[in-house]
């Protein structure tokens, strides 16, 4: 979604915005870099969402794939953003990372939705590799060189995987199931999923592991067909006895509790997811102000009405206070964070805000414009439906209260 529009009498389009600097109807872009180099790769972002704002409308509508915002970031490093640059990535750390993809949500939602679960995975690989783990510098490196693209199965996995996992009498598994919410699976060269050993239920142990999607047995079946988020084609994966050596295998818990794989996954989706969505709400902000201060309401241009000032500043705020605590909860795990159920709990508590204050801040920009917001040629009617995926993905708003309301009162957290 860009930050300006151009409009006829019942229709808005947008079209490509600066990177940095003031809003198309005045007053300062949302987030406002609060720290030397916080907006390192804003630019870059932009550069993407224009290119891909160009596309949108058609992905949109017909559910394919951002393919052409993909090629932009493979072109220009994006896809390498958090790897570490003696690697031969950007160098990205987190805050900057949800700096750059806030930037590009305000062109697309769906481009930087689908990237969103390649940067956050291999921001787990950055998290791994300083704690130690061997592979994670290999897959890193492959990223950087080769654009590997890192696909996520966590929303229809989570704590109880059905997909099992067989043993094939040398060390290694037969995994055969059903995975649903594959992001970017057009576009993705590897999964990082899990199954059960042996068959779901108490007491079974649940493996995590990652497949190339080009091994024998795996199957993309398109099934993405959904109310908004339309471009990111999360289609289903189909394992059919795919073979997953047993050094592959990165990560072990029960069935049913959250372990150190989906803590890991947690604190690192939880701040990009949450940037992403505060993203898509900004670029709807702009468009309503910028467009309040063309039209007019009889005599009147609706920017010199008093409901209006209202709404803009309320907007402003939610924006505002929501990214404070996206960062605040960034600050508070500090750089030492470790996968526990308390860090996990700060970031979520910043994501549930994030993704509600984002949801009343694109109702409000409709209200600004009223019902022109409603015709499927306004980008406001597709940040509408976009914004709304944010409640899906774990932990829901209100399995993030309970989840911390628990911990204040001494339970251990290995549950949702």
């Amino acid at each position: 979604m860009t930050p300006t529009t151009t409009t006829t009498t019942t229709t808005a389009t947008t079209t490509p915005g600066p990177a940095n600097g003031a809003n198309a109807g005045g007053g300062l872009r949302h987030p406002v870099p609060s720290r030397p180099g916080d907006d390192a790769f804003v630019a870059l972002a932009a550069e993407i969402g224009e290119i891909a704002a160009e596309h949108a409308p058609d992905h949109d509508r017909d559910a394919t794939f951002v393919a052409e915002a993909y090629e932009a970031m493979r072109e220009r490093g994006y896809l390498r953003l958090a790897v570490p640059t003696e690697l031969g990535g950007l160098g990205a750390t987190m805050r900057q990372v949800c700096y750059a993809q806030a930037e590009l949500a305000r062109y697309d939602g769906a481009s930087a939705l689908a990237v969103t679960m390649h940067l956050y995975t291999t921001l787990v690989q950055c998290f791994r590799r300083r704690a130690g783990a061997p592979d994670a510098e290999g897959v890193l490196k492959r990223v950087a060189e080769e654009n590997l693209v890192i696909a996520t199965s966590g929303g229809s996995d989570w704590l109880w995987p059905d997909t099992v996992a067989q043993p094939d009498g040398n060390g290694g598994w037969l995994v055969s199931g059903r995975k649903t919410f594959c992001s970017q699976s057009p576009e993705a060269n590897v999964i990082s999923t899990s199954a059960v050993a042996g068959e779901p239920g108490e007491g079974a142990e649940v493996l995590h592991f990652s497949v190339p999607l080009a091994a024998e047995g795996v199957r993309l079946v398109e099934t993405w067909d959904t109310m908004g988020m339309r471009g990111t084609a999360s289609h289903d994966l189909v394992f059919e006895n795919v073979a997953v050596p047993g050094e592959r295998i990165v990560g072990r818990r029960p069935w049913g509790e959250l372990g150190g794989p989906l803590f890991a996954a947690l604190v690192h989706f939880a701040p990009v997811g949450a940037a992403t969505y505060l993203g898509i709400a900004a670029g709807a902000r702009d468009v309503a102000v910028s467009e309040a201060t063309k039209k007019a309401r009889g005599t009147t241009p609706l920017s010199e009405l008093s409901r209006i000032h209202r709404q803009v500043g309320l907007m402003d705020n939610k924006l505002s206070v929501a990214w404070w605590g996206v960062m605040g909860a960034i600050d508070q795990i500090g750089d030492s964070y470790g996968p526990n159920a308390a860090t996990a709990s700060t970031v979520m508590l910043a994501k549930r805000h994030a993704v509600l204050e984002a949801i009343e801040v694109v109702d409000l920009a409709m209200g600004v414009l009223g019902g022109r917001a409603y015709f499927r040629t306004s980008p406001l009617e597709r940040a509408f439906r976009d914004v709304r995926a944010g409640v899906f993905h774990p932990f829901t708003p209100e399995n993030t209260l309970s989840y911390a309301g628990r911990l204040a009162l001494g339970d251990s957290g290995a549950t949702e």
